[in-house]
């Protein structure tokens, strides 16, 4: 990697940086920190909600897959595209209904304090592994384009990662996520013509892939593999806590909608873009050997890219993975703040909650770091993120989930899903191969895992309609929803406009800096300065619109 390509990384790591830190008087509330005032422009929450998702592993889980399996690799973020399709018709505008800023609130408010307080541990022990798995495939990224020990990268970027979020809130998060989603489809969309030009042309690319590189499914992900990891993906951006934020964020139920219809769009489009260029490297260099095929992405980039440009994918994958971790720490600081600490000292000031909420995201991050320094130890990325679905997605994210629409479930009755779901899968992962002699392939373990929590929930909403009694919990909580609704709204127009200008100026001093690149470029500086200047364009209109 040349010197240039090193000063784009630095100063686009400061630009994020400074994006994010400019949300540091924001956070004046607990609403206005963790929530960004509950009125976020939906285009902005459904991106942000898009890149979190998405660059949890895209670049190293996904493209590992591409490179070794192809198609598949496709197919299965095509479920993504179900999931967020039914979320934005179905769930995400329920959610905004309920007017929690967490989803622990909403436990709390309709299952019951006690039951808050077990999902809230049991999320919070969870999430320190999610996000630790989510930021080694930063680290990842960084070790295989620069050579950097993968250890000194994971504390690096944690730190950076923690300070500009707690410092920001969830504007900070916002805000980073979509300059990184603007940055990272312009670079993209460089990648793909410059990696057919490399390797000869679309039909030479057919035409030399290895056997069976195109079909929708193989041994290992099958066809049931992918009905039940639609199934998880379901669960899991329709209930997990910090996907679940972005659709409590926004106004309105309508613009909840838009929300999760965004979502499944750019995932119905980007899988077909995005796992061009790790296929691609398959035909190139056929022989990269266990965890290496993590880095075939980032090496085909290496191949392609011209100079400064590699550097600036470089950097838009480093904070569009991070997003990922932002996210779940801000949630999670979130929870303890406002469910954990909070009921302790009911009388706390918001000042003192924001402040305890600053502290809990370093130490969460703290953790993270630890956690992400481990990953190599559990057998790979690949393998902790399929494993952390199928133990946790269904039992964790579901029973609450239901909840939302069962005027029948009881705090006891989800527990008992939650655990008894935990309790089998962990028995099939960890217990049964020694004891009984079975070990359960890939789409087994996922079915088993989906499948489980929702027997149970049919069978406890047959015995609950058997019974034909009414619902306290379920009484109790329409008369908490009553008093919210008639909560007034908070103002937020002023810090709506000051998100849509930072991103405006992060958005166009990017295009500036591709338009620059172009000048120095040996191959393809057409396609870069076109691109710079369409990023250019596009950011100088978000700042006017911001003016309106």
């Amino acid at each position: 990697m040349s010197n240039i390509d090193i000063a784009v990384i630095l100063i686009f790591t400061a630009l994020v940086f400074v994006c994010g830190m400019s949300f540091s008087k924001a956070g004046k509330n607990m609403k206005s920190y963790f929530a960004a005032g509950g009125a976020l422009p939906w285009w902005m929450s459904g991106l942000s909600l898009f890149m979190s998702f998405f660059s949890a592993g895209t670049f190293v889980v996904w493209g590992s897959v591409a490179y070794s399996s192809g198609w598949v690799a496709v197919t299965i973020q095509w479920t993504m595209c179900i999931a967020g399709l039914i979320i934005g018709f179905i769930i995400a505008p329920k959610w905004q209904k309920t007017k929690a800023i967490t989803a622990a609130e909403f436990i709390n408010d309709r299952l019951g304090k006690s039951t808050q307080k077990t999902y809230t541990y049991l999320f919070l022990f969870i999430s320190i592994f999610t996000t630790g798995a989510f930021l080694y495939p930063v680290a990842k990224i960084v070790e295989v384009s620069t050579g950097f020990p993968i250890t000194t990268s994971i504390i690096i970027l944690g730190i950076l990662i923690l300070v500009y979020t707690a410092v920001g809130g969830l504007w900070a998060v916002i805000v980073t996520d979509v300059l990184q989603f603007i940055v990272l489809t312009a670079a993209v969309l460089i990648v793909v013509p410059l990696s057919f030009d490399k390797i000869g042309g679309i039909n030479e690319f057919v035409a030399k892939a290895p056997e069976r590189f195109f079909e929708f499914t193989n041994s290992e992900y099958s066809w049931g593999f992918m009905i039940a990891f639609g199934l998880y993906n379901l669960f899991f951006i329709a209930g997990n806590w910090a996907y679940v934020q972005r659709y409590t964020s926004v106004a309105t139920p309508k613009d909840a909608k838009k929300v999760g219809w965004l979502f499944g769009g750019l995932y119905a489009i980007s899988p077909l873009i995005w796992m061009i260029p790790p296929m691609i490297y398959k035909v190139l260099n056929p022989d990269l050997g266990e965890l290496a095929d993590e880095g075939a992405y980032l090496l085909m980039c290496k191949e392609v890219l011209p100079i400064g440009m590699l550097g600036l994918m470089l950097g838009g994958m480093i904070f569009a993975t991070s997003s990922s971790v932002n996210t779940t720490l801000n949630i999670s600081a979130g929870v303890l703040a406002n469910d954990i600490y909070k009921n302790l000292r009911p009388d706390s000031s918001d000042k003192e909650l924001v402040r305890v909420g600053k502290g809990a995201t370093i130490a969460l991050g703290v953790l993270t770091i630890i956690i992400a320094l481990l990953v190599p130890l559990f057998g790979g990325i690949v393998e902790v993120v399929m494993s952390l679905a199928a133990l946790t997605g269904g039992a964790m994210f579901l029973p609450p989930l239901w909840a939302l629409f069962s005027k029948n479930q009881t705090g006891k009755s989800v527990l008992s899903v939650t655990f008894i779901s935990l309790a089998i899968n962990a028995f099939f992962k960890f217990l049964s191969p020694d004891l009984i002699g079975i070990k359960l392939d890939r789409a087994t373990e996922m079915g088993v895992g989906m499948g489980i929590p929702i027997v149970l929930l049919v069978l406890s909403e047959i015995y609950f309609n058997s019974k034909k009694q009414e619902n306290k919990q379920y009484l109790d909580y329409l008369k908490v929803l009553e008093k919210k609704q008639q909560e007034p709204e908070e103002e937020s127009s002023a810090s709506n406009k000051k998100g849509t200008k930072v991103i405006g100026i992060g958005v166009a001093s990017t295009g500036l800096l591709i338009l620059l690149l172009s000048i120095i470029a040996e191959t393809g500086a057409l396609l870069v300065g076109g691109m710079g200047i369409a990023v250019l364009i596009l950011g100088l209109f978000v700042i006017k619109k911001s003016l309106d």
